[in-house]
Order: C-alpha cells, then structure tokens, then sequence
C-alpha cells in the first residue's frame, strides 16, 4: 500500500473523530478538537487525491468513515448491534476493498509547478 492509500485511511479514521465531535462536543477544547480534525481530515483527502483516481478515494475515504462511524457508536456510546446493521457494514467494507482491488496505482507522472 502506498503512501497516498495509507492517507486516506487515516483521513477516514479523522473523519470519525470528527463526526462524533459534532454530535457530542459539549466544551470549547471538544469543539477545538472536532476543527483540527476536519481540518487533518480534509487535508489528507485532498492531498489523496491529487495523485488518486478521485471518484475512488472519496467513496473509500466515506465507505470507511461510514463503518467506523458505526462501530465507534455501538462501542463508545451503546447503540445495539443488530444482525442487519453488521451485514451492511460487511457489504460496505467488501465494496471498499473491490474498489480498491480494482483500482489501478497511478503512474509516477511529473507535476510541473
């Protein structure tokens, strides 16, 4: 896994981070928190995809947000795991990693600034 992959995963992880802090920040330092994970978030995001098939790092930057998001809920805050929600996050992830799978590295090309 290259570089750029490995910055949408942690930009997904930080888009849990801040998903949460927007239901659940309650104090100025909370609220300070959930900004710079935006921040981190979307910065990794966009440096992705200045190298990444565009269409395909945001449906994986989402697709891992999204089951993380689920799963920090249930853990962190109780929501009950249902035998639906699980199948979806399943088929979810499957369709992160097919995109992935099928998604060729790109090219070393020459970025002429």
């Amino acid at each position: 896994m290259n570089k750029q992959w490995l910055s949408v995963i942690i930009a997904a992880f930080f888009e849990v981070g801040w998903v949460i802090g927007l239901k659940h920040a309650g104090s100025v330092l909370e609220w300070i928190g959930t900004v710079i994970a935006i921040f981190v978030s979307f910065y990794l995001l966009i440096k992705a995809g200045e190298s990444l098939p565009v269409g395909t790092v945001y449906a994986i930057f989402v697709g891992l947000g999204t089951a993380g998001t689920v799963c920090a809920d249930s853990l962190l805050f109780g929501e009950p795991w249902k035998l639906a929600k699980i199948l979806c996050i399943v088929v979810l992830l499957v369709g992160v990693v097919g995109l992935k799978l099928v998604t060729g590295e790109p090219e070393d090309k020459e970025v002429n600034e």
